[in-house]
């Protein structure tokens, strides 16, 4: 998937733990895990938001976009 969370990156940079994060946005650790792996398919911008409300950052600073040709061909298929 071209679109790549760079969740871990903002935790470190402000000291945060994925645990707190979790409980200040209201969702489970497995759930946040599963994000910060890449193992979802999306995410509700509530969410997003609320993500960066805490981290005091951009979507931009949690994103980051990886162009895949593959994905191009799959959107020109449809």
């Amino acid at each position: 998937m071209p679109v790549v969370l760079t969740l871990d990156v903002m935790l470190a940079r402000r000291k945060m733990k994925g645990k707190d994060l979790a409980e200040r946005i209201g969702i489970s650790e497995t759930q946040l895990s599963l994000l910060r792996s890449g193992k979802v398919k999306g995410m509700r911008f509530v969410t997003l938001a609320k993500i960066c409300a805490v981290l005091e950052c951009t979507p931009g600073d949690i994103m980051e976009y990886q162009y895949d040709a593959n994905d191009l061909e799959a959107v020109d298929a449809e």
